[in-house]
């Protein structure tokens, strides 16, 4: 290998130039006046009663408004699939919601069976009824029942009852009293 043999850089004297170390005094120089002159820091912007004050009220808040908060979230989470059966009119919404209900008491761990049964197609049910949805029954009034009533109908329903209860007795007296 080949030595290097190339003197040091000169500055304009002639001297070795070290400037390199001038600016690493100076920079330590600088770091430590600002280190010296720093105020010292403040955990808080409050003081005295004030900070006291501020941290009750925070503890309120954190005692009791977020486990509220958290209790309310939990249950809005847990009516999801509740929710979306009826949304997709689902025919076995009810059984989802009270498998969600059972999830809230057993602290959720029915609820993924409950999210995912939301949105299954029933494929029994269509089998056997035709159709994979039906509408919902909360919400709509029933029918009231109709009074009006065809006179002309009543006549002609029982007029037929009559004709038909004499074809019985006769063939009940042709058998002897028998039918």
């Amino acid at each position: 290998m080949k030595a290097n043999n190339q003197p040091p850089p000169e500055g304009g004297d002639g001297k070795p130039f070290r400037g390199r170390h001038v600016f690493r005094s100076a920079l330590s120089l600088a770091l430590l006046t600002l280190v010296i002159a720093a105020d010292p820091a403040q955990a808080s912007i409050f003081k005295g009663e004030t900070l006291d004050k501020v941290a009750n009220a925070l503890s309120w808040v954190v005692l009791v408004l977020v486990p509220v908060a958290g209790v309310i979230a939990f249950w809005l989470v847990h009516i999801l699939p509740e929710k979306i059966a009826e949304k997709r009119k689902h025919p076995q919404a009810k059984a989802i919601q009270t498998l969600c209900l059972l999830s809230l008491f057993f602290g959720g761990i029915l609820w993924p069976l409950a999210w995912l049964w939301a949105y299954t197609k029933p494929v029994l049910y269509k089998m056997a009824y035709g159709t994979d949805t039906v509408e919902p029954d909360h919400g709509k009034q029933p029918a009231p029942a109709t009074s009006a009533v065809d006179p002309v109908e009543v006549q002609l329903l029982r007029a037929k009852v009559r004709e038909l209860e004499a074809k019985l007795a006769g063939k009940a007296a042709g058998q002897g009293g028998q039918v």
